[in-house]
């Protein structure tokens, strides 16, 4: 859950976000979500967080983590983006899995960068017609 955001002070479309992911401090990431939502729509919303991957710095602000959100094209040719929310009853911190498919062992995040997981799996995640996040056709 959001828990602070601000407003990167160096980049145009990145925010600055403390996250509580159920660890004892809240995270810091950055996300480019600057162009479709406002701080306060930011701000206390529970979402999905990959908190596995090397820390990186985006313009100089060190990001230790990613939110996921599903991006759709509309009519008018703009897209829209959405969070991906977990469960209404997860608790914060909870990992999630995919229904229909064993519940993975964590990867740190040196394993995660080693074997080149997120960049193997990205082309499974989808939204399906229901707007629910899912990883080869398995709902989260």
């Amino acid at each position: 859950q959001i828990v602070k955001v601000w407003v990167h002070p160096n980049a145009d479309k990145l925010y600055c976000e403390e996250i509580d992911v159920g660890e004892e401090a809240p995270r810091e990431i950055a996300s480019g979500l600057r162009p479709h939502f406002s701080e306060e729509q930011m701000l206390g919303q529970r979402l999905l967080v990959m908190s596995n991957l090397k820390a990186k710095n985006l313009v100089g602000f060190k990001s230790h983590g990613m939110v996921l959100c599903a991006k759709t094209s509309t009519d008018d040719g703009g897209e829209k983006v959405e969070f991906v929310e977990p469960p209404a009853d997860a608790p914060i911190g909870e990992m999630i899995h995919f229904e229909g498919l064993p519940a993975p062992e964590p990867l740190s995040s040196a394993q995660v960068e080693k074997k080149k997981v997120f960049q193997t799996a990205a082309p499974g995640l989808k939204s399906n017609d229901e707007c629910i996040a899912t990883w080869n056709g398995h709902k989260f």
